[in-house]
């Protein structure tokens, strides 16, 4: 199994939902580059559980721990250690999984392939690995904005049925950290927040949308065949537990354009090469072009519901599976640190290569 990520920015997670810690080390992070650590402990913050009425309701503070890598402040150059400790885990709540397959969950193909699983949580297939990508992602972001001058957001977009209008470029964080549904538009976070709400309520879960951006990337990033970076972003963002797909810029709306409608015109605007549209979401031919970078990233509803489900058990017989446990009934609000996180991982690692080739001096 796998648990390596990136080429020059190289991360490897480690680490269970219930057992005693998970955590990453980075490998290739720069150094003399001046940490702050209260960033890192602010993004893990965000994807923490517990800190809303809208989330699960386990109890972990994710304080962070960097155990080498760093030395009075500043990256050493050698690999960064980071942990977090598990303090409230319940292993207990998953005794009836222990050999029943939930539906929709990794239990089943986990089993399939590897022959034993961890039923207490879901192991390494739970969302709580993704502690180690948030913590090494705002290592990332720091690196790219020191490095690069390149911001990070992202934001809720949509949740069910209910879709914010708003603009890749047009959004702070200010504006989404003002809610707990983190979508920068008042009224309609105020609506998402009662629909996650009553699906909780319910028992139920629902999906959504998370609009993610990066401001201030150079022309060139990126690689023109198998290393596109919109292909990159693309795996990235994919191996987030619960997503479903992911559109750059028009994405799937642009089969309504012909191709006139479509294409982004260049002019010259502020001493350099732009484009009048930026219906290409800032990457063309798989190589940044200077422009804003979006894209959307789908995410299901939690798998994890409050009702009897049908299923199958270990012994290949058919039964119910009743839910239980702190599970989140919309995954949408704490997966945005998350695509935050590996958005910056990716453009990290295109950064640090395109400076290795000589492409980008510091």
């Amino acid at each position: 199994m796998s648990s390596f990520f990136g080429r020059m920015f190289r991360i490897s997670t480690w680490g269970e939902s219930h057992g005693g810690a998970v955590g990453v080390v980075i490998d290739g992070c720069p150094p003399r580059m001046q940490l702050d650590l209260e960033a890192i402990q602010r993004d893990l913050d965000r994807r923490r559980p517990g800190q809303s009425k809208i989330t699960t309701q386990r109890r972990e503070s994710d304080e962070v721990q960097i155990l080498s890598g760093v030395f009075e402040g500043k990256t050493l150059g050698t690999p960064i250690l980071m942990l977090v400790q598990n303090t409230d885990a319940r292993p207990h709540a998953y005794d009836e999984m222990r050999d029943k397959f939930r539906p929709s969950h990794a239990d089943y193909t986990y089993m399939a392939k590897y022959g034993i699983r961890n039923w207490q949580g879901g192991g390494r297939s739970s969302a709580r690995e993704t502690i180690a990508r948030v913590a090494a992602g705002a290592v990332a972001k720091q690196l790219l904005r020191e490095w690069a001058g390149i911001e990070v957001l992202a934001c809720v977009e949509q949740i069910h049925h209910l879709k914010a209008e708003i603009d890749p470029d047009g959004f702070t964080s200010a504006q989404v950290e003002s809610n707990i549904v983190r979508c920068p538009v008042p009224a309609i976070a105020e609506e998402m927040v009662t629909e996650v709400d009553n699906a909780r309520r319910r028992g139920d879960s629902v999906g959504g949308i998370v609009l993610c951006t990066a401001r201030g990337v150079p022309a060139g990033l990126g690689d023109p065949v198998f290393d596109k970076l919109d292909a990159t972003l693309s795996h990235a963002c994919m191996s987030i537990p619960a997503t479903r797909g992911i559109e750059f810029g028009s994405g799937f709306s642009s089969i309504l354009m012909t191709g006139i409608e479509h294409n982004d015109a260049f002019e010259m605007r502020e001493g350099r090469i732009r484009t009048r549209t930026n219906r290409s979401g800032g990457i063309q031919g798989g190589i940044s072009n200077g422009e804003t970078i979006y894209f959307r990233v789908a995410f299901k509803p939690t798998a994890t519901v409050m009702v009897p489900q049908d299923t199958v058990s270990e012994a290949m017989e058919e039964t119910v599976l009743q839910g239980r446990g702190r599970h989140d009934p919309c995954v949408l609000p704490r997966a945005v640190p998350i695509v935050e996180a590996m958005t910056a991982l990716t453009l990290a690692d295109h950064l640090l290569i395109g400076r290795a080739g000589g492409q980008w001096g510091r």
